[in-house]
């Protein structure tokens, strides 16, 4: 092998080339360019391999020897095809380190890397503006369509006083996470790796299992959405081919509303029953178009890698920002709404408490979740330093972004509170255009974003079962099959988003959100011989707030 140069040894924070089967954390809401640090330009999601967690474990990395023996079978390959390279058949490969890194020669040797390896590569690091809005933006997710109910569930002070104490919440475990990560982590590792480190394999187990759950739970909730909108995009079309009578007018800026889940109002609506054309049999919402999605999502699902659907990570900020604009132009034709008439001549007072609250810090919960991923995000910021400002400018923006729409929408709602949907979206007449543009746009932001919340499920489970990235087309699709399978059942028996991420959210954020990182952090503590009783109580406060958080949406 090559001489190993002085250089080498300085370069100590250079990653060593592994494997990709890791036991790392994956993203369970991809929605920001800084995926490409986690889902690289050739499909893996975790670059690198860690069974340690603690900076004492980190070790001087391979010698310029060591990563020749690791790139040395590749660059055969690459030689047998190019005769660009002196020596291609010399056993004393010993190309230098920093040029084995361009990216120019590293697309070269690429195409003759088997999937599932990867060879060692520049870190990518980013600034501390582009980090706060990648948090910003992979925390923003389909909690927005149902923002506006959850203050209604809580009432408006309620509402805003959970809005608050919440993200206050998750903002501190986050820290604790990055604070626990900075004294027992390394450069690779994630929750999962600590918890294993500082409280045993049980924790380790239960973080992934945790993670299995959060990825399933938005696999359902995007399933039922998009039913949602490919139901009514496909009615848009056929009113406008095949419109009749019964066919209402198109506007670009309706004023009316509909309520779909007050029962009396529907009945005082509609005085006449008619049967139903056999488009209305064959494409009804909560029976045969989550079936029918199943053939534009499926083969979607079955390729070894999800690059392509990166590209489109973009679609995200551009969702949230059309959804923002949607609110406030509405919110402004209709004014502000803090009482409205009742079907029965009575007044309906917005309420500022509700017995329902619950619901809310469940749906909350979710919406601030970003716990099993914080780590990789706050690794590539630039200056380390200002990884705790960052993250509470983020949480900041979350928060506004949050009250903006939901409070915005829920003051100004000219109807009876009550009659908010979980997805405000469905409050709007099919004949509203702004909603269909909204639906359409939404349906294909959410197509690409599945098969990434897919692949990752896909990644964790068969990382799980010890088992390659890709083990066969039939491994594949039996696991693609049994999601789907249960997304289904969701879409046609509890096709209700609001349900799906309070308790979603209520159960991981059990885990992630009030009791993991409090666990850690008090092993922390112990280790370094500075455990108090104080902290003690207050950590384990938390820890019962999310357990009385989950045991309160059972009845709601």
């Amino acid at each position: 092998m090559g001489r190993v140069s002085k250089k080498s040894f300085k370069r100590s924070s250079r990653p060593r080339a592994k494997s990709m089967i890791t036991d790392c954390e994956i993203q369970p809401l991809l929605n920001s360019e800084l995926s490409r640090t986690n889902i690289a330009d050739n499909g893996f999601i975790f670059k690198y391999d860690s069974e340690n967690s603690d900076l004492e474990n980190n070790k001087t990395p391979a010698t310029q020897s060591k990563a020749n023996e690791l790139l040395y079978p590749y660059y055969l390959r690459y030689a047998r095809h190019s005769d660009t390279l002196l020596n291609t058949c010399s056993k004393s490969f010993s190309l230098d380190y920093d040029i084995l890194n361009r990216p120019k020669f590293y697309r070269k040797l690429q195409p003759y890397i088997p999937l599932g390896d990867t060879i060692t590569n520049e870190p990518y690091t980013q600034n501390s503006i582009i980090t706060i809005f990648a948090i910003w933006n992979t925390i923003m997710g389909t909690s927005l369509l149902a923002m506006p109910w959850s203050v209604e569930r809580a009432g408006l002070v309620m509402g805003l006083l959970l809005m608050f104490v919440i993200a206050a919440l998750c903002l501190y475990t986050s820290n604790r996470i990055l604070r626990v990560q900075v004294l027992h982590g390394n450069d690779t590792g994630e929750v999962a790796q600590l918890s294993k480190k500082l409280l045993g394999p049980w924790a380790e187990v239960i973080a992934k299992l945790f993670s299995f759950i959060i990825l399933l739970g938005a696999n359902i909730v995007y399933w039922i959405l998009m039913s949602n909108f490919l139901y009514y995009s496909v009615g848009y079309v056929h009113d406008l081919l095949f419109g009749d009578e019964n066919t209402g007018t198109f506007d670009f800026n309706t004023t009316n509303l509909i309520c779909p889940s007050n029962a009396d109002y529907i009945n005082s609506t509609s005085n006449t029953t008619r049967q139903l054309t056999l488009y209305e049999q064959i494409w009804d919402l909560n029976t045969t178009v989550p079936i029918f999605l199943v053939v534009i999502v499926a083969p979607l699902l079955n390729f070894r890698s999800a690059t392509f659907f990166t590209k489109f990570n973009s679609l995200g900020t551009l969702a949230v920002l059309y959804l923002f604009i949607f609110v406030i132009i509405k919110s402004y034709s209709w004014g502000i709404n803090m009482s409205a008439p009742t079907l029965g001549g009575l007044t309906d007072y917005s309420e500022f408490y509700k017995n329902t609250f619950p619901a809310t810090s469940g749906m909350l919960t979710l919406s601030m979740f970003i716990h099993n991923i914080i780590i990789t995000i706050m690794r590539n910021n630039e200056n380390q330093k200002h990884n705790g400002r960052d993250l509470s400018i983020a949480f900041t923006l979350v928060l506004l972004t949050y009250l903006l729409i939901g409070i915005t929408f829920y003051v100004c709602f000219p109807l009876a509170k009550s009659c908010i949907e979980d997805n405000f979206l469905n409050n709007f007449p099919r004949t509203d255009v702004f909603s269909i543009i909204a639906r359409v746009f939404l349906f294909f932001q959410l197509l690409t974003v599945y098969p990434l919340i897919s692949y990752m499920l896909r990644v964790q489970v068969f990382a799980a079962l010890e088992l390659s990235i890709y083990p066969s087309v039939l491994h594949v699709i039996a696991l693609n099959c049994f999601v789907i399978f249960i997304c289904i059942l969701f879409a046609i028996f509890m096709p209700h988003i609001g349900t799906v991420i309070r308790f979603s959210g209520a159960i991981c954020g059990f885990v992630y959100i009030y009791t993991l990182p409090t666990m850690l952090h008090l092993a922390s503590q112990k280790r370094r011989n500075l455990l108090t009783f104080g902290s003690v109580i207050f950590h384990v406060s938390i820890s019962l707030i999310g357990l009385a958080n989950l045991i309160a949406q059972f009845f709601v």
